[in-house]
């Protein structure tokens, strides 16, 4: 497994729980960081499965 699909599985769950307690604190801001990291985690994890795939793994 590549690295960057591991660091991009920690980074959804770090958007995840940021999303949950903004909408739990009515916290727009922290709301939607949680979103923005929830996507850039998808990318990652994106990045790391076509790794994966040329690597032939």
């Amino acid at each position: 497994m590549d690295k960057d699909r591991v660091k991009g599985s920690a980074e959804q769950v770090k958007g995840t729980v940021k999303e949950a307690a903004g909408k739990a604190f009515g916290d727009k801001k922290l709301e939607t960081e949680g979103k923005a990291d929830k996507v850039a985690g998808k990318a990652l994890n994106a990045i790391g499965g076509l790794k994966d795939a040329v690597r032939g793994k």
